[in-house]
């Protein structure tokens, strides 16, 4: 899936250096830094809790059925495709872009993420860590925003390194935070970690998924430190009521 050029990447990398990881990064948070969540820690309502079940993917897609496009033009998906189809819609609480999904491996380097399972592996990320060190893409669910440029800067509709996004696909909800950027020109991205929540082949070369992925970025909702995806999926369980009207 991933079909990104190199140098679209070496581009988007000098422009998240010099732009993003400055006034753009998340501060580090002051004291004894906070430990990453475990990759299998789940917040939520437990299952089978008929009285206050968790917001479904049906709910927040009939909340974007339609699109209030804020962006100036259309984005494409993938560096070889010649026509742009994809707007970015906006509502009074949250962004939505409908695309595809390839994947980003970039940041630390684990077993799943390197120089050999990804050709275009980059060792940074345009958000870090309350440490200060590259967002880990095989364990932390994070979405990839197009860096800002003529189309749309994402910066001014309230987003930022660590804003929360739910993320549909297939009937999945999975609530993730905006961690990287990519060529400015391309949208639908998302994490390994993000992948293998919603069931889509996380190979940075093969995998992702093609179409039917949905992302709900919400507005003024950046959560720190960012890489505690306890923080994230509350805060994105909560936003996601407060959007359908349950909240």
């Amino acid at each position: 899936m991933r079909t990104r050029t190199f140098a679209l990447t070496a581009v988007t990398s000098a422009v998240c250096g010099a732009a993003l990881l400055g006034p753009a990064a998340l501060p580090a948070t002051a004291g004894v830094p906070v430990p990453d969540t475990p990759p299998d820690t789940r917040v939520g309502p437990a299952p089978g809790d008929v009285e206050d079940p968790a917001v479904s993917a049906e709910e927040l897609l009939a909340e974007v059925r339609s699109c209030r496009q804020i962006s100036r033009g259309r984005y494409r998906t993938d560096a070889n495709r010649s026509k742009a189809t994809v707007p970015v819609c906006g509502t009074t609480d949250a962004v939505f872009w409908k695309a595809d999904m390839d994947i980003d491996c970039d940041g630390r380097k684990t077993k799943a993420c390197n120089t050999k399972s990804d050709l275009y592996f980059q060792p940074q990320t345009a958000f870090q860590t309350s440490r200060g060190t590259p967002l880990d893409s095989a364990r932390l669910p994070f979405v990839v925003v197009p860096a800002p440029g003529r189309i749309w800067d994402y910066r001014k509709s309230g987003l930022t390194g660590g804003s929360v996004v739910a993320v549909i696909h297939k009937g999945q909800v999975r609530y993730a935070v905006i961690g990287d950027t990519g060529p400015a020109g391309i949208i639908g991205e998302g994490s390994y970690a993000l992948a293998q929540e919603l069931s889509i082949d996380p190979h940075p070369t093969t995998g992702g998924a093609a179409s039917g992925v949905t992302y709900i970025a919400f507005k003024d909702s950046r959560i720190s430190p960012i890489e505690s995806r306890a923080k994230a999926e509350r805060r994105g369980e909560a936003l996601a009521r407060a959007f359908v009207g349950r909240g």
